[in-house]
C-alpha cells in the first residue's frame, strides 16, 4: 500500500511477495490466521490494482479477492500433501506453472502495450513463457533453452518485462540443476545462465566492476546450489525407499524359504512314519502271503503287498520333489489306466464296482483326465470308508460339453457297518483341485439312501491359473 501511495514501480513486485507471503502462511499457519492475512491483503490488492479517482469496479474486486485466496488455498493444500511427492505426481508441475504465470502476468502486464508488437503477442509469450516451468522437470533442458530465448528477445524488443525473464530463467536453471546429475551439465548451465542474466543486466552505461560481477555469480549460483541440494535430497530419499523394498522383499524371501524348509522337514516326518508303518504292513502281508494257501486270501495278501510298495514308491517321489523342486517328475500313468485301477482295487477289497469309462475322454486334456483319476481314488476310498463292503457303486467318466463330467454314485449300504478312521479333508481336497482347475462339484444324498459325488472339469484352465 506504501508503495501504491507513492507511486514506486515496485507495487507490482510487492504484489508478488505478498502472495508468496500468503502461500507461505497457508502452509505454516491455522484457519483463523490464514483468514486475516487473506482480507488484509484483499484490501491492500484492491487499493494496488484501483485507480485513483475511480470508483472500484466488479473485475476489481474479482481480481482482488483471487490473487489472495489462491496462494492462501494453495499452501494450505501443500500442508497435507509436502511429504508425500514422488516423481509421478503432477502437483509440483502444477505449482511451477501456476507460479510461473503469476510472476509473468502480474509483473509485465501494464507494459504489455509499450512495444512495437501486437498485445495479445506479448501477453501470449508471457503467458506461455511462465506455463513452459510446469514441464521443466520432465524436459529441463528445453525449457531452460526456451527461457533463455525470451531472455534475449524481451532484452531486444521489451526492456521492461527483462527482469521477469531473468526470474523464470534463473527458475529454469534451479530445475535443470535438480533434475540433471551430471556436473558437467551444470558447470555449462552457470555459464550460460551469467552470459544470459549479464545480457539482460549490463547495460550499455553500466559500469562493470568485481563487485557486481561477484553479484551477478552469486546470483546465478544460488538457485543452482538450491537445485542440486533438492536433486541429491530426492536421491537420497529414492535410495533410502530402495534399500527399503529390498529389505522387505528380503524378508519375504527369508519367511518363504523357511517355510519351505519347514515343509521339507514335515514331509520328511511324513514320509519316515508312513514308510516305517507301511514297510511293515508290506513284510508282514508278504510273509503271510508265503505262508497261506492258495485263493482269495493269498490274491488280498498280494495285493496289500503290492499296493504298500507303490506307496512306498510314491512317497519316495514326492518327497524327492520337495527337496528339489526343479526336478522334473517321471511320467504321470494313464488316467484310464488308473481309473481301472482304482475300480478294480475297491472291488477286491468288497465294492461292487460299475465302471463306465467313456473311450472319447482320451481326447481331453491331461491335466482335466489325471484330476478325473484322483477324484475316482478319492470318491470310491470314501465310498469303501463310509458305506462298507458290499455297497454297489456306479462311476461314470464322460466328455461333457467342452470339459469332462465325473460322477460317483453309491447305493444304501447294505449292513451297518464300522466306519473306517477319516481325516475328513478328503472331499475338501476335491473341492480345492476342482476349483482350481475352474470346474464345479457337488456332493451329498441321492434322495434313496446313496451318495452321489459329481464333477465337472472344464477343458481349458482359467486365466491366470497354475496347475
Amino acid at each position: 500500500m506504501v508503495t501504491d501511495q507513492i507511486g514506486s514501480f515496485t507495487s507490482n513486485t510487492a504484489q508478488i511477495l505478498i502472495c508468496v507471503a500468503l502461500g507461505v502462511v497457508g502452509h505454516r499457519s491455522g484457519l483463523r490466521a490464514t483468514t486475516a492475512a487473506v482480507a488484509v491483503t484483499i484490501v491492500a490488492t484492491a487499493c494496488n490494482i484501483a485507480d485513483h479517482g475511480i470508483a472500484p469496479s466488479a473485475n476489481t474486486w474479482m481480481y482482488s479477492v483471487l490473487l489472495p485466496v489462491f496462494p492462501a488455498v494453495l499452501g494450505a493444500y501443500l500442508r497435507s500433501t509436502a511429504g508425500r511427492l514422488e516423481e509421478r505426481d503432477v502437483t509440483p508441475d502444477a505449482l511451477l506453472a501456476a507460479g510461473g504465470v503469476a510472476i509473468t502476468v502480474l509483473s509485465t502486464w501494464t507494459s504489455w502495450h509499450l512495444g512495437a508488437q501486437p498485445v495479445w503477442v506479448v501477453g501470449l509469450l508471457a503467458v506461455v513463457g511462465g506455463l513452459s516451468l510446469g514441464i521443466a522437470r520432465r524436459l529441463p533442458g528445453l525449457v531452460f533453452l526456451l527461457q533463455g530465448v525470451l531472455l534475449v528477445s524481451a532484452d531486444t524488443y521489451l526492456n521492461n518485462t527483462v527482469n521477469t525473464c531473468v526470474i523464470l530463467t534463473l527458475t529454469a536453471i534451479g530445475v535443470f540443476s535438480m533434475r540433471v546429475g551430471s556436473w558437467a551439465w551444470v558447470a555449462a548451465a552457470y555459464l550460460t545462465g551469467c552470459l544470459l542474466t549479464a545480457i539482460a543486466v549490463v547495460g550499455h552505461e553500466t559500469e562493470v566492476t568485481p563487485f557486481r560481477v561477484g553479484v551477478l555469480m552469486t546470483l546465478v549460483a544460488t538457485p543452482i546450489a538450491i537445485g542440486r541440494y533438492l536433486g541429491m535430497r530426492q536421491a537420497a530419499l529414492a535410495a533410502e525407499r530402495l534399500r527399503a523394498e529390498e529389505s522387505a522383499r528380503a524378508a519375504v524371501a527369508q519367511v518363504r524359504a523357511d517355510q519351505l524348509a519347514e515343509r521339507e522337514h514335515i514331509a520328511r516326518d511324513v514320509h519316515d512314519i508312513v514308510a516305517h508303518h507301511v514297510g511293515a504292513m508290506v513284510l508282514r502281508a508278504g510273509a503271510a502271503r508265503y505262508a497261506a494257501p492258495d485263493g482269495p486270501v493269498a490274491d488280498a495278501l498280494t495285493d496289500i503287498r503290492d499296493a504298500g510298495h507303490q506307496v512306498l514308491q510314491d512317497l519316495r517321489e514326492l518327497l524327492d520333489l520337495l527337496r528339489d523342486p526343479e526336478r522334473q517328475p517321471g511320467l504321470l500313468a494313464n488316467p484310464a489306466d488308473v481309473i481301472r485301477e482304482s475300480a478294480e482295487r475297491m472291488a477286491a477289497a468288497g465294492l461292487d464296482v460299475g465302471l463306465d469309462l467313456d473311450p472319447a475322454a482320451d481326447r481331453t486334456p491331461l491335466i482335466a483326465r489325471a484330476s478325473a483319476a484322483r477324484i475316482v481314488q478319492e470318491g470310491l476310498t470314501n465310498v469303501l470308508k463310509h458305506a462298507g463292503p458290499g455297497t454297489q457303486v456306479r462311476v461314470s467318466v464322460t466328455p461333457s460339453g467342452d470339459g469332462l463330467s465325473v460322477e460317483i454314485r453309491n447305493g444304501r449300504p447294505p449292513t451297518d457297518i464300522e466306519r473306517l478312521p477319516s481325516s475328513g479333508r478328503g472331499l475338501a481336497g476335491m473341492r480345492e483341485r476342482v476349483r482350481a482347475l475352474g470346474g464345479t462339484l457337488s456332493a451329498g444324498p441321492d434322495g434313496e439312501g446313496g451318495w452321489l459325488l459329481a464333477a465337472h472339469l472344464p477343458a481349458r484352465l482359467p486365466q491366470g491359473s497354475v496347475a
